[in-house]
């Protein structure tokens, strides 16, 4: 029998995972990163891993669940602020661009 956590938490999992792939595609292509799919991937999967944690394995500490969920959006943040960058030295004083 499926339990009532997985028939509440289920759907918007699914729905949240492919939104997250779907904006870190878009937002891929628009930034010019190589390889937008690999990156949307990388954004998108440990937060299927974390649901599915959450949902399935009961005995997962919850700090856990939450630092494997955001691992990946934290990747995909650090790839998107090296790539967008300047080559420029930093102003003292002045609030990057």
């Amino acid at each position: 029998m499926v339990s009532a956590e997985i028939l509440v938490f289920g759907p918007p999992a699914v729905v949240l995972t492919v939104g997250v792939f779907a904006l870190a595609l878009w937002d891929g292509k628009r930034v010019g990163l190589g390889r937008p799919r690999l990156w949307a991937a990388i954004a998108a999967a440990p937060i299927a891993v974390g649901f599915g944690l959450y949902l399935f394995v009961p005995a997962a500490p919850m700090t856990g669940v939450i630092m494997t969920a955001n691992t990946g959006i934290v990747l995909y943040g650090f790839e998107r602020e090296v790539r967008t960058e300047d080559d420029e030295p930093a102003e003292p004083g002045q609030l990057p661009k």
